[in-house]
């Protein structure tokens, strides 16, 4: 009894400093160099507020402000609004191919970030925009009636990049609200426009802004759209804002500090907004004991009106993007489809790139990181699920706020701060692979932890007591019984982690060197570099690898399930 509290104990404390490690010391130190007056490393320096002052008092500070706001909020409610549609045609309405559908919506996920806005750009470029230059062709138009370079551009491009996971977390509350209320409101004679203005969306509500506050977090930590459409549109943002602070030269890490404070800020007030709004969630529980099925509604002739939506909405999300960058691949240089250019396809490209020096290294980096990722960010929030969940240790409410807080910190955010801390700290690891692992882990905890939670909370701990009476140790009833069967959730966490590590850049860009170049990286090199069918041959590869994990992953996780 003894030797189980002991090992018990001692992984709960292990698990629980890590955690506060994670994501206590990068926030205490990018609060500390926000406020220094020398560079980092340097000694002998005075605390200041001269940081804040320079960035405050910047004729251009509010115009960046205004920006960042306009772009976040504006991203947020297309994509909201986008994924919310076609997640309630698909589990409540009785449109026809809602499995194509779903297949359709998940497809712009596994498109890196990066690539979905070079494919953007290629397509709504002024000058060479295909989607423009048909247009103009076909209208007889003298000038491009679109133009990438706006913020309504990017608005979009960002916007078409999230709405597959608005799409997933909104299909899933769709599924598992409770009719009964709708079908009492019908029966008293409420139109269906009134039922779901007066009964569906206020039981929606909690789903609602959790989406949304997911939504304007990943829109105002963005990078990719910010540093490709922005800069050439000279439209600054904070995190764009940030990239320049470091990379000018001399740096100006304080600066960059005070940026990201105040970004940091605006996210923190997100997540406290959020909080407040979904204080009682009690009052919008409508899962009970009792059994039922979603009532799925009959559009009548309306649902070839839904469907027909839906298939352009797929045209303009997914299958333009993804023709444009398959198309670029395979041709000797950017040019519109056309006959000429079809006779000269080519695999050129991909050769180029396979051969590329640095290409097996980012392939490689790019693998290990998001497979030992995914991988020890659920086996660390597995452990600290089962802490939140099943055990009475204090302080387990503050474990879980604390594994959570990376949530609200924007990933060029958390790059200033590790590098605040480890050219600080006498660790000798920033520009290390190791650094970007210690980055993806504090990133991705709180996706993770909510994975994990979730499948913990069905669990029954009538399992464990089982486990112990039969002689069992805490570690053995963990591995054997408690890990099995968060299996499905330990799966789809896994796999939701590491596509989005695969793909991450804004954390990456602060922090890597040529030794830990990572593919992301690599295609944003190649797309500064005006390598643009290079770029579309690389985007073509990491789709396909992403798929392959995806893959192996689900199989891997379905096998684990049959053999216990």
């Amino acid at each position: 009894m003894t030797r189980f509290l002991n090992s018990q104990t001692l992984i709960l404390i292990g698990c629980s400093l890590f955690v506060v490690y994670l994501a206590g010391i990068p926030l205490v130190m990018l609060l500390y160099g926000s406020i220094r007056s020398a560079p980092i490393g340097e000694p002998g320096a005075a605390y200041t507020i001269q940081n804040y002052v320079k960035a405050y008092f910047d004729r251009e500070f509010y115009l960046l402000f205004w920006n960042s706001l306009k772009f976040a909020l504006g991203s947020c409610a297309i994509s909201f609004l986008i994924g919310t549609y076609l997640a309630w045609i698909n589990e409540r309405t009785n449109t026809p191919f809602k499995k194509l559908f779903m297949v359709m919506s998940l497809i712009p996920f596994i498109i890196p970030g990066i690539l979905s806005t070079i494919a953007w750009i290629l397509l709504l470029s002024p000058k060479i925009g295909l989607i423009n230059l048909v247009v103009m062709g076909v209208f007889g138009l003298e000038s491009a009636p679109f133009s990438i370079y706006s913020m309504g551009g990017m608005v979009w491009a960002e916007a078409i990049h999230l709405y597959p996971l608005v799409f997933l977390l909104m299909a899933a509350a769709f599924r598992n609200m409770d009719t009964s209320l709708e079908e009492a409101a019908l029966t008293a004679g409420s139109s269906t426009f009134t039922t779901f203005r007066r009964v569906t969306l206020p039981l929606m509500r909690p789903a609602m802004f959790s989406v949304l506050l997911i939504m304007f977090i990943r829109s105002i930590e963005s990078f990719e759209v910010p540093a490709l459409v922005g800069v050439p549109a000279r439209i600054s943002v904070f995190t764009t804002k940030i990239f320049l602070a470091i990379h000018q030269f001399p740096s100006d890490f304080g600066l960059a500090g005070a940026y990201a404070v105040t970004l940091l800020a605006i996210s923190t007030a997100g997540v406290l907004f959020y909080q407040k709004i979904t204080r009682r969630e009690e009052r919008y529980a409508t899962v009970t004991g009792k059994g039922y099925r979603p009532r799925v509604i009959d559009l009548g002739p309306w649902k070839y009106v839904t469907c027909a939506s839906a298939f352009f909405i797929f045209l303009l999300a997914v299958i333009f993007p993804v023709f444009i960058l398959i198309w670029s691949s395979f041709i000797p240089y950017y040019g519109v489809p056309s006959m000429e250019l079809l006779e000269r396809v080519t695999l050129a490209n991909y050769h180029y790139i396979l051969n590329y020096p640095l290409a097996i290294t980012a392939f490689k980096n790019s693998f290990i990181l998001s497979v030992g990722s995914a991988t020890l960010v659920m086996l660390l929030t597995s452990v600290i699920a089962w802490i939140t969940v099943k055990s009475k240790v204090p302080g387990r409410a503050f474990l879980d706020n604390m594994t959570f807080i990376p949530i609200a910190m924007p990933g060029i955010v958390l790059g200033v701060s590790l590098i605040w801390v480890y050219l600080t700290l006498p660790i000798p690891i920033y520009g290390t692979m190791w650094v970007l692992l210690l980055a993806y882990l504090t990133k991705f905890m709180p996706y993770g932890i909510r994975a994990a939670s979730a499948s913990m909370i069905q669990i029954n701990r009538e399992l464990e007591e089982a486990s112990f009476a039969s002689g069992g140790t805490w570690l053995q009833t963990f591995t054997k019984v408690i890990l099995p069967l968060l299996m499905p959730g330990f799966v789809a966490g896994w796999i939701y982690i590491s596509i989005i590590a695969l793909r991450e850049l804004s954390t990456s860009i602060l922090l890597y060197s040529y030794s830990s170049t990572v593919l992301s990286i690599m295609a944003f090199d190649l797309w500064e570099g005006g390598q643009y069918t290079y770029v579309c041959a690389l985007g073509v590869l990491m789709v396909l690898l992403l798929v392959a994990m995806a893959f192996v992953a689900r199989k891997f996780g379905a096998k684990i399930g049959i053999a216990e």
